[in-house]
C-alpha cells in the first residue's frame, strides 16, 4: 500500500500544475533561492485542504454545488490575475539578482494562495488519502496525517528540483529581453488556460 501511495503521490506531484508553473517561473526570474521560497509557499498552500479533509470539511465542498462554485471561481479570478501580473515587467515574474530578498513574503504568499485557492486540491485529499487508510487501521488521523506529510515533502522536493533547473538556465534566458517577453506571454497564457480548465470543473 505503501509504494502505491508513493507512486501514486508522485505522478500527481509531478504533473505541470499551477504551482509547478509558478516555482519554475520564479526561477527563472529570480534565481534558485527565491524558486526555493516559492515551493515553501505552496507546498504550505495544501495544508489548508489537508486538514479540511482530515476534518471532514471538504465533504461540503464535495456536495456542496453552490460552495464548490464560490470557491472555483475565486480560484479562476486568482488565476487570471496572476496571467495579468505575469505580463508586466515589474509583476510576479519580474527579474531580479538572486541575492536580492526583496518581495520574499510576497513570493512565498503567492505561492500559498495559488494552492490553497485550487478546489480541486480538496477534493483530491477526500478521494484520494481515504483509500490508504484501511477501515480497521489504528488512530487514522495520524495515519492521513502521516501520509499528508509524505505528499508535502514530495512536493517540496519536486518543486525544489523544478525550480533549481529553472534557476540554472536563468541567465540564459534573462539575458535575452525577447525571450523573457515571450516566456511572460507564454507563462500568462498558461495560467489563463489552468483557469479555463478550472472554471469548467465540475463536482
Amino acid at each position: 500500500m505503501w509504494f502505491e501511495f508513493l507512486v501514486t503521490s508522485f505522478i500527481v506531484v509531478i504533473a505541470p500544475g499551477t504551482g509547478v508553473l509558478y516555482t519554475v517561473g520564479i526561477g527563472l526570474a529570480r534565481g534558485v533561492r527565491t524558486s526555493m521560497v516559492a515551493a515553501v509557499g505552496c507546498t504550505f498552500g495544501i495544508l489548508p485542504h489537508m486538514a479540511a479533509a482530515i476534518l471532514g470539511l471538504a465533504t461540503l465542498l464535495h456536495t456542496s454545488a453552490v460552495a464548490f462554485q464560490i470557491f472555483k471561481f475565486v480560484g479562476v479570478a486568482y488565476l487570471l490575475y496572476m496571467a495579468w501580473s505575469i505580463l508586466k515587467e515589474k509583476g510576479a515574474l519580474e527579474v531580479a539578482a538572486d541575492s536580492e530578498q526583496t518581495g520574499l513574503l510576497r513570493v512565498a504568499l503567492t505561492g500559498f494562495l495559488i494552492n490553497i485557492l485550487n478546489p480541486k486540491l480538496s477534493i483530491f485529499f477526500l478521494a484520494f488519502l481515504p483509500q490508504f487508510v484501511p477501515l480497521d487501521a489504528g488512530a487514522p488521523i495520524m495515519r492521513m496525517l502521516g501520509l499528508s506529510a509524505i505528499f508535502m515533502l514530495m512536493t517540496f522536493m519536486v518543486f525544489l528540483c523544478y525550480g533549481a533547473f529553472a534557476a540554472s538556465i536563468r541567465e540564459k534566458v534573462i539575458s535575452n529581453s525577447s525571450v523573457m517577453t515571450w516566456l511572460r506571454r507564454g507563462f500568462a497564457a498558461a495560467f489563463v488556460a489552468l483557469g479555463v480548465r478550472l472554471m469548467i470543473t465540475t463536482i
